[in-house]
């Protein structure tokens, strides 16, 4: 325990695992160690990773112990992404903390690390001392004519300045209530807004560039997909150098990185770039920019929502004022900061520059859209969307990548090693359908049962291993399994006997089952629903029908209630999309997952359709590919819910009879933990009043 690293380097990645499972007080897991060895073999040879790894194998350690080695080693930092706020707080409050402390004896130092993410979520100390304020006309910023409302924001700004004295990090995910993204938005700036570290007159106390410095000098940086994205394929610098990348919660990479390259274009935001310019340019250029504005919020009204194949009638029109209106403002407005210019006019301009580049770029990305006459072959989707507010209607236009592919292969995995793990990554038995999506080539075996040698020659013919010729990428799938015995621990019941879902809310004949099953478990059942009304009906239905306490999400705040339904042994929780992913309680309070039917996708959603749609073209399954993929991960994520702790028991009900019946289904099968199956509901009530007694 006392060794440290010697010139030859830091000691064998099994030896510090050892070392630190054993400072930990946990005890060593073989699938633990499998993977720590696949993420070493990985970063040495420089060729990606897919992990597949499930609840209980301790992956977190499994590839922090690797990465802290390499970054010692290459003396450069490993960057390790998450998809969720939950997990990137356990990592920096918890994981890394321990871990760092638990090598330093056998490393002769203390590994560092640091959390990073994008300027917007860290208060802004020049915004607070200069008194700017976001504008009332900010997109999705109406103006509030309800008194109530507009004290509400006051007292929130207000703390928000109070609690700017006693911050040390200025991170708003530590402000405890929180508070509305209005009010956020009065004490922080964007990327584009901020006025920079060589202009901000407050530099040096900059709780973003303090971040910043921080991660430049850390062994080891906890960011989120989002800042992952815009450092690979928008191309800004917002991560320190790195030759490593580690993807946690990999499966939902592909969504959040679309997120952060879609663009989205409404005639308030054009409003608010020609206000922003106001007194800055000439009153001609912002107000043309405003009649353009004015102009598209015209024919928006006029159009159909959905997905286009063309540009409608006079929107392009419309388009091409817009982009060449922010463009004559853009250049008008000059340098962000004119030589000898105040402050004050410096943050103003810099401002009216963010909003205006926006609006010019996603107007000029809607126009070339549609360049391809092929539908199939254009990089992006368009759609317009409606969304009612304060009984108005608001329509937006969104342009959006049909594919991310292409992205991630040449920006992210032809750049640093990758890593990417998650629970739920082998879809029907293969990483292929990820794989896909991720811009990795598909093909051969998902499942490695063998030790991973390491004879030298960083070769290993018993891993999947897969070179892409175009782009020359390596990648290995390993499934390291889990610590849970499914088959003996869970039962996957799928009820064939219940007609097909519907689109009038759950049928009589489901709600009779959620019942029976809920009766048999004596509660203790957490409901994931494909959406708020089913869950509603669903929770509405058993209150009159069962005694026990019924929890539905939209009751209270979504931590409440897993709290309450934690805490209620006989209580259950009825819920839709978060609960899918976000609801971890070990133990008897939880012993039944009910899912009401297949995640799938809205089949209108312009982006899943236009992806199918390419898909097919080019002669594959675009329902297979895209739909089922996507229905896959949630149920795979959802049945994920059941067993948490390794004294976890119970039961997987699928109430969606299509799962047993359709030629999809046995890919959904083969997406879920390997529980043991069954159709009959005698079974399965009868194994659930058993559990309950016991």
């Amino acid at each position: 325990m006392g060794q440290t690293s010697t010139a030859t380097g830091p000691p064998p990645v099994a030896e510090l695992l050892a070392a630190a499972v054993s400072a930990l007080g946990g005890s060593e897991r073989e699938g633990q160690q499998q993977m720590a060895g696949a993420v070493e073999r990985s970063l040495r040879t420089g060729e990606h990773l897919a992990v597949q790894a499930g609840t209980g194998t301790g992956k977190s350690l499994a590839y922090l112990v690797p990465a802290i080695r390499h970054a010692l080693e290459s003396e450069q930092a490993v960057v390790v992404s998450t998809a969720t706020i939950a997990l990137q707080t356990q990592l920096v409050d918890r994981d890394l903390p321990r871990l760092t402390k638990a090598l330093q004896p056998v490393l002769g130092r203390e590994p560092t690390f640091a959390i990073l993410k994008g300027r917007a979520n860290y208060l802004c100390k020049h915004k607070v001392e200069s008194g700017a304020q976001a504008a009332a006309d900010d997109p999705g910023d109406e103006q509030l004519f309800d008194p109530f409302q507009v004290s509400a924001l006051g007292r929130q700004v207000t703390r928000l300045h109070e609690w700017a004295e006693q911050t040390t990090t200025g991170d708003r995910d530590e402000l405890v209530p929180g508070v509305t993204d209005r009010a956020w938005r009065q004490v922080s700036v964007s990327a584009r807004e901020c006025l920079g570290a060589s202009r901000c007159p407050v530099a040096e106390d900059c709780f973003s560039e303090h971040a910043r410095r921080a991660a430049g000098s850390a062994d080891v940086v906890v960011t989120n997909h989002a800042m992952l994205a815009i450092d690979a394929i928008e191309g800004r610098a917002v991560l320190p150098d790195h030759d490593v990348v580690v993807v946690d919660e990999a499966h939902n990479l592909v969504d959040r990185v679309t997120s952060v390259a879609t663009g989205e274009l409404t005639a308030a935001a054009v409003s608010a770039a020609a206000r922003r310019c106001g007194k800055l340019v000439d009153q001609a250029l912002s107000d043309a920019l405003l009649d353009a504005g004015e102009g598209l919020d015209t024919v928006l009204a006029e159009v159909v929502p959905g997905r286009w194949e063309r540009l409608p009638e006079g929107v392009g029109r419309m388009l091409t004022g817009i982009r060449d209106a922010s463009w004559s403002c853009r250049q008008a407005l000059g340098p962000d900061r004119e030589k000898g210019g105040r402050d004050d006019d410096a943050t103003a301009r810099k401002f009216a520059l963010a909003l205006v580049e926006e609006v010019h770029d996603v107007a000029g990305r809607l126009l070339t859209a549609f360049d391809r006459e092929d539908p199939a072959t254009r990089p992006d989707v368009v759609w317009c969307s409606e969304t009612e507010r304060n009984s108005t209607r608001t329509r937006a236009l969104h342009v959006a990548p049909l594919s991310v592919a292409g992205l991630l292969a040449s920006r992210l995995f032809g750049r640093s090693t990758v890593v990417l793990t998650s629970a739920t990554l082998a879809l029907g038995g293969s990483f292929d359908a990820l794989a896909r999506q991720w811009g990795l080539p598909a093909g051969g075996p998902a499942k490695i049962q063998e030790p991973i040698p390491d004879d030298g020659s960083g070769h290993d013919p018993t891993q999947h291993a897969d070179r892409d010729p175009a782009t020359n990428l390596v990648w290995h799938g390993l499934d390291v399994g889990s610590p849970f015995a499914h088959g003996k621990a869970g039962i996957l019941y799928v009820a064939r006997h219940l007609p097909p879902p519907g689109r009038d809310g759950l049928s009589p004949a489901c709600l009779d089952e959620i019942e029976a099953l809920v009766r048999a478990a004596g509660g203790r059942a957490l409901g994931l629903f494909s959406s708020m009304r089913a869950a509603k009906q669903a929770a509405e239905d058993l209150r009159t029908r069962w005694d026990g306490t019924v929890l539905c999400q939209g009751d209270d705040a979504t931590g409440t209630l897993v709290t309450k339904f934690a805490a209620d042994v006989e209580s259950v929780l009825f819920g839709t999309l978060s609960l899918w992913q976000g609801v971890d309680v070990p133990g008897e309070s939880l012993q039944l997952v009910m899912i009401d039917r297949i995640p799938f996708p809205r089949p209108d959603d312009p982006l899943v359709s236009a992806r199918q749609r390419a898909v097919d073209a080019r002669g594959g399954n675009g329902f297979l590919t895209v739909s089922a993929t996507h229905a896959a991960l949630l149920l795979a994520q959802g049945a994920g819910r059941l067993l948490r702790g390794t004294g976890d028991r119970g039961v997987v009900a699928l109430l969606d009879s299509r799962v047993a019946t359709k030629q999809y289904g046995g890919f959904l099968r083969g997406s879920l933990p390997p529980f043991w199956s069954t159709q009959d509901p005698a079974v399965v009530r009868g194994a659930l009043e058993r559990l309950r007694g016991a």
